[in-house]
C-alpha cells in the first residue's frame, strides 16, 4: 500500500511511492536514464560507484528492468542517494519530475498552496486595465496633492490640465477636480 503523503515525507518514501510510475514512464528513454545515472555517478561525493554505473547502464539488460533494479538499489542505499537522485531526475527529466505522484500529492495536501500558474491567473485577475486605472488615479491624486500645496502657485497651464484630464474620470472624480479647480481659481 502506498502511503499518504504527510509533512515529514522522506525522499525513500517518496521513491518507494513513485517506483511503479517511473517504470511505467515512456518519457524515461534510454538517453536520459543514462544522464541520471551518470550525473549520480560524478556527483560529488559519489552516490553510484563506476562499477555500479556500468552495470545499470549495461546495453544488455532492458532498460526498465535497469531502472528497476537502480531505484531499488537507491532505496537500499539512502536518503540522501535517494536526493540526488530526485535532483538528477529534474535536472534530466523535468517534465517527469513535475508529474511524479509524490509531488502530485504533495502539492494537493495543502490547501493554502497554489501552483504557479494559480498564482500568477490570481495575481493578474484584474488584467493591464485595471493596474493602467489604479496608476492613474494614484498619479492624479499626486499631481493634486502637488498643486494644492499653497506654497506652490500652480500656473494656467495646470488649470488646463486638470480642466481636460476630468473629462477621461467617472462622475465623482470629475465632482472632485472640478470642485477644485473652482476652489483655486477662487483663490488669490
Amino acid at each position: 500500500m502506498i502511503p499518504r503523503y504527510r509533512a515529514y515525507h522522506t525522499y525513500s518514501d517518496r521513491l518507494l511511492q513513485d517506483t511503479a510510475y517511473l517504470k511505467s514512464n515512456r518519457n524515461l528513454t534510454e538517453r536520459i536514464v543514462d544522464k541520471i545515472i551518470l550525473q549520480l555517478n560524478r556527483v560529488y561525493p559519489q552516490v553510484l560507484s563506476n562499477r555500479e554505473a556500468e552495470k545499470f547502464r549495461s546495453l544488455k539488460t532492458p532498460l526498465r528492468t535497469r531502472l528497476s533494479d537502480l531505484l531499488k538499489h537507491l532505496h537500499r542505499t539512502g536518503e540522501r542517494e535517494c536526493q540526488e537522485f530526485y535532483r538528477a531526475l529534474q535536472n534530466n527529466a523535468d517534465n517527469v519530475y513535475a508529474t511524479l505522484p509524490s509531488r502530485s500529492n504533495h502539492n494537493t495536501s495543502d490547501v493554502l498552496a497554489l501552483s504557479p500558474n494559480q498564482e500568477n491567473i490570481i495575481l493578474n485577475d484584474h488584467g493591464p486595465v485595471f493596474f493602467l486605472a489604479c496608476f492613474s488615479v494614484a498619479a492624479g491624486l499626486a499631481f493634486l496633492m502637488y498643486y494644492n500645496n499653497p506654497e506652490v502657485r500652480s500656473p494656467s497651464s495646470a488649470k488646463k490640465v486638470f480642466g481636460y484630464s476630468a473629462i477621461g474620470f467617472g462622475r465623482h472624480i470629475r465632482n472632485i477636480l472640478i470642485s477644485f479647480l473652482e476652489e483655486t481659481a477662487l483663490s488669490p
